[in-house]
Order: structure tokens, then C-alpha cells, then sequence
């Protein structure tokens, strides 16, 4: 059986933006998942250790017929083939992929929360999750615009789409 789970994916360290594209590329290619939405890009200031780049963000739905488990262990695993490394909680990264939602899933076991624990305080989850999906409700807080105005400090910028480039 598919259902729909919500992927965070962020980037700042050798070269963000395309390292995010790629990423969502790779999501179309997981085992037993399909890429069905994806947002805009989004720049945004760091959270928690300010002392790095911006982050470029975005938001992907998948139907997938991987349990969480799966689907989390299969997004690390696309985070580690993209080079990231663990240094210190909020460290600049080459790819950050977050298991925001999975269907109407709420729990919280070792290792997995769903839906993921700060998506609601957080301008860079939000702007592109409710570009793609605004009727978006998160289980256990409500509906996700209703949360927007929270955020309203955070610095978070959606980055016009790519211009085609024609040589002459």
C-alpha cells in the first residue's frame, strides 16, 4: 500500500542549490517511491549555529510503499552518498534530508519522530510545504499556515526558477 510522506531536504556547503536538485531527482528513484510534488527553492539564514552559509531548502512529497523505517534509513543513506558528515548538531552540510511526514503518522520512538519534532517552528519547512501542499494539517499541532505567523522572524526567501541560458 503507497502513502504520502513529507521530505525536508536542505543544503549549504558545496553548491547548495544543486545539491538539492540532485537529491530530488534521487528521491524519483527510491525503492518502491515516487517523487509527486516538489516545491520551489528556498534560501534561508542558518538555525542554531549561525556561524555558516545560508541553506538553500525545499519540501518533496513522495508516495512510497517503504515503511518510516525504511524510508528514513534510505534518506540517510542518500545524505551519506552526498558526502554529509556529522561534526555538531546544526553543522554546515552538503545535504540534510528530514522525514517531516508520513501520512497522518504521530509517535515518537528511538531514532524517529513523526512528524518531525520542530517542523512546525521552522520558516523553511513551512513556506515550501504549504507551496506544495497549503491545506497541510500536522498531526498533534493543527494546520501548518496556522503555524506561519510563529516563524515570522526567521528569514526565509523562495528563489525565483532557473533561467534557460541560450549561447548565441
Amino acid at each position: 500500500m503507497n502513502v504520502t510522506a513529507t521530505v525536508g531536504l536542505g543544503a549549504n556547503l558545496n553548491d547548495p542549490a544543486a545539491q538539492v536538485e540532485y537529491a530530488l531527482a534521487e528521491l524519483d528513484r527510491l525503492p518502491a517511491t515516487r517523487l509527486v510534488a516538489r516545491s520551489s527553492l528556498y534560501a534561508s539564514a542558518p538555525v542554531g549555529y549561525v556561524d555558516q552559509p545560508d541553506f538553500i531548502n525545499a519540501v518533496a512529497q513522495v508516495e512510497t510503499a517503504l515503511a518510516p523505517r525504511a524510508l528514513l534509513a534510505a534518506l540517510l543513506d542518500l545524505e551519506h552518498r552526498h558526502g554529509r558528515e556529522r561534526g555538531f548538531r546544526n553543522a554546515p552540510r552538503t545535504l540534510d534530508l528530514d522525514l517531516l511526514l508520513y501520512n497522518g503518522a504521530h509517535f515518537h520512538e528511538a531514532g524517529l519522530s513523526l512528524p518531525h519534532p520542530r517542523m512546525h517552528e521552522r520558516a523553511f519547512v513551512l513556506l515550501p510545504l504549504l507551496e506544495i501542499a497549503p491545506d497541510t494539517t500536522i498531526p498533534g499541532r493543527g494546520r501548518a499556515v496556522d503555524w506561519l505567523a510563529g516563524c515570522a522572524g526567521q528569514n526565509v526567501t523562495r528563489l525565483p526558477p532557473p533561467t534557460a541560458t541560450v549561447n548565441a
